[in-house]
């Protein structure tokens, strides 16, 4: 008889705010290739300045989910985590993801129709073009209001 599988869950680090040290995060980054790399932080930097400049968004919690660094809103609890990776099949490809049982990538290609998506779960980019920075700092601060947008009976 076979055992069951066991549910993959997220490893979660220590807490991480803005500009603190964890190894385990910064080794993820450093096994990046430089362009994706770069391209990474730019990005990291984009989602804790949105979330700095949100209102009712609060302090970041930066933990590694599934390996991938994973932005979550635990001290205000008022939005869905927005996770950051390269694309495993797309040299030079990176992605923003979003969780799958949310309409947010919905509602992000509603308003961006101009962005590549990857199903229901992800903005997809690329190490070679300029990053879209205004259309992602919004998508970016729906993703980090979701729960307390939904809570006051607001969609977008």
């Amino acid at each position: 008889m076979k055992k069951p599988l066991r549910k993959q869950t997220a490893k979660r680090v220590t807490k991480k705010p803005a500009g603190a040290d964890n190894a385990e995060i910064d080794a993820v980054f450093g096994a990046y290739p430089p362009p994706v790399k770069s391209r990474l932080l730019a990005l990291r930097r984009l989602i804790f300045d949105t979330a700095k400049a949100t209102k009712g968004v609060g302090k970041l919690e930066e933990a590694l989910k599934w390996g991938q660094p994973s932005y979550l809103t635990t001290e205000s609890k008022s939005g869905s985590t927005v996770r950051i990776d390269q694309l495993k099949n797309e040299s030079g490809g990176y992605a923003m993801y979003f969780h799958c049982q949310t309409d947010l990538v919905e509602t992000f290609r509603e308003i961006y129709p101009e962005l590549r998506y990857g199903s229901n779960r992800s903005i997809l980019l690329d190490a070679g073009e300029k990053l879209p920075e205004a259309a992602l700092r919004h998508c970016i601060a729906l993703a980090l209001t979701y729960h307390a947008r939904r809570k006051a009976g607001q969609t977008k």
